[in-house]
């Protein structure tokens, strides 16, 4: 449903002419449907909060001032020991080198250098350990550097911004609730496999520092997380997925817009996306200078949005979507738009579609006008009609399939950027000595083993470019290559990338290895003090045959010890 924001949002859009209109009924009827609940993510914070910088007597006049909130219990830890004492009445101070500063409201963990002072502040916290709730960090630089810091962290950068905190820190004493902004599927995350790592978009792109390694898989921890949702929106494969609102709700909520703006008139739709909150405060100061066509769509993070959302927006009806960045968006989610943009670029283009569908713009007048003003691509496609699904990958095939049949001029193929999502692998046929490791590793079921006779086999539709395949292969044989192929039979065909006859044991005649692997094999233990001689023969054997060769040889040797022995 529409909240007051929204509302007041949508009043200040103009609709003097009918896509005004359209365009206002479409935006009632999108808000109608509602988003499935998050699941919650609750803080308890008690006031304990620790005061950390260089200077003891600015960190005790700032500890006296919050002492008089009855909400809090400040700790005031000084870093500098040569740090003049201060005013400290009422107040614990202590002195140490900070060792390790890490947590979110209601948790932050702390480590000093001295045991003593350990002690003390652990004393000071009332805890077992040395726990706090709050942390009001006056260091030069700040302890923490992530883009987004986490909540019940304060690290102002000048006056406005210290009074700013004084205000705020009382207020954060009880319980708290936040949603759970993601969802994460291991089964399906391409990360890594056997001590391999592939994948690393999703730690890359997280300004939060909320997800970890742990190995195989990643780990997201709940409480850092703050929704940004360029993690979502890298996802080759889906196994990470924002929560609130889940794809399958968003998508269903643009279905109804661009349907009910149709129905009502309007025409030639610019979905203009936009976060809830700089980004809705920023455009309602530009609400009247947007052209009637032009609709506002808000979702939570603009980063939360990528390719599935974009491409199925532009199949369900919108003749171009602009997203609407401003300056508080981090660098790292900044990043993964502009990347993810020009992936989805290189596909529209594929296709035949000019870049002017898919813009990002700042929000300024200037920026915007020269959006509004710019010639927007003239085709009118029919209306996708597929539902709106929560499965990333099927959406946007689903989404490109009815591009490409409306598409002015499409291609066969396009190439596309390094990383991403979508591509096929190619086989070095001299090195490839069908091992399989690769299958072993392949997170998508894109390759796999024949069944009669050894092949490689691949469909480019599963493939998500994660290079594990790659880095698995013990000869090199193997190389991803981006690119989209836009016949969907031959995307979800299956085909044979290399095969070889296979080998067979020259004892019993059964098939079970490839003539590359034996040949290979001899090769590197030609010299080998086991395999001298006619031992040598036992790599061309099976593993039953083997075995028996090796009993007779060793019961032969017995044998002639043995004679030896009664002479």
């Amino acid at each position: 449903m529409m909240d007051g924001a929204e509302t007041e949002l949508l009043s200040r859009l103009s609709s003097a002419t009918g896509n005004g209109v359209a365009r206002r009924r479409a935006c009632a009827a999108a808000a109608s449907t509602e988003y499935q609940p998050a699941a919650a993510v609750s803080y308890q914070s008690g006031g304990r909060l620790l005061i950390v910088g260089a200077e003891a007597g600015t960190l005790a006049a700032v500890a006296e001032q919050l002492n008089e909130r009855d909400s809090l219990q400040c700790t005031v830890l000084v870093t500098e020991q040569t740090s003049a004492a201060g005013a400290e009445s009422g107040t614990a101070l202590i002195r140490s080198e900070l060792t390790s500063l890490a947590g979110h409201l209601g948790q932050f963990r702390v480590q000093l250098e001295s045991s003593a002072a350990m002690a003390a502040l652990t004393v000071a916290t009332g805890k077992t350990e040395a726990q706090f709730d709050l942390v009001l960090d006056l260091s030069s630089p700040p302890i923490l550097r992530s883009e987004i810091l986490p909540p019940g962290y304060y690290a102002p950068a000048d006056a406005a911004a210290l009074q700013q905190a004084l205000r705020e820190l009382p207020t954060l004493v009880g319980e708290f609730e936040k949603p759970r902004y993601f969802r994460y599927n291991a089964s399906i995350c391409a990360h890594g496999r056997s001590g391999i790592t592939a994948c690393t978009r999703c730690l890359d792109a997280c300004p939060t520092d909320a997800i970890v390694s742990i190995g195989d898989s990643i780990e997201v921890d709940p409480k850092l997380c703050q929704g940004a949702g360029s993690c979502a929106a890298v996802c080759p494969t889906g196994a990470i997925g924002y929560a609130y609102p889940q794809l399958g709700d968003t998508l269903q909520r643009l279905r109804t817009l661009l349907k009910s703006y149709r129905q009502e008139g309007g025409d030639r739709a610019v979905l203009l996306l936009h976060d809830a909150e700089d980004g809705r405060r920023r455009l309602a100061t530009l609400a009247q200078q947007l052209p009637e066509n032009v609709i506002p769509f808000e979702i939570e993070e603009v980063g939360s949005a990528g390719m599935d959302t974009w491409l199925a927006a532009l199949s369900y009806g919108a003749s171009a979507l602009w997203l609407l960045v401003t300056p508080s968006v981090p660098v790292s989610v900044m990043t993964a738009i502009e990347a993810q943009v020009n992936i989805a670029r290189a596909i529209l283009e594929g296709m035949g579609y000019p870049a002017e569908v898919l813009q990002i713009s700042s929000p300024d007048a200037g920026a915007l006008s020269q959006l509004f003003e710019s010639r927007l691509p003239v085709f009118a496609p029919d209306y996708a009609q597929f539902a709106a699904l929560d499965e990333k990958r099927t959406v946007i095939r689903l989404a490109v399939d009815h591009l490409y049949e409306q598409a002015p001029a499409p291609r066969p193929l396009v190439s596309l950027p390094a990383g991403s999502p979508f591509g096929e692998v190619e086989i070095s046929a001299e090195r490839c000595t069908l091992c399989m490791a690769c299958v072993s590793q392949c997170p998508a079921n894109a390759l796999s083993a024949g069944d009669e006779k050894p092949q490689l086999k691949f469909i480019e539709a599963n493939c998500v470019q994660c290079g594990l395949c790659c880095r698995s292969c013990p000869e090199d044989a193997i190389a991803a290559s981006p690119r989209f192929l836009y016949d969907t039979a031959k995307r979800n065909r299956m085909r044979v990338l290399h095969e070889e006859e296979p080998f067979c044991c020259i004892h019993c005649g059964k098939a079970f290895a490839t003539r590359s692997v034996i040949d290979r094999i001899t090769q590197k233990m030609k010299g080998h003090p086991m395999f001298s001689g006619e031992a040598l023969a036992r790599i061309s054997l099976c593993d039953d045959c083997r075995v028996k060769a090796i009993y007779s040889d060793e019961q032969a040797g017995h044998a002639d010890i043995s004679s030896g022995e009664n002479q």
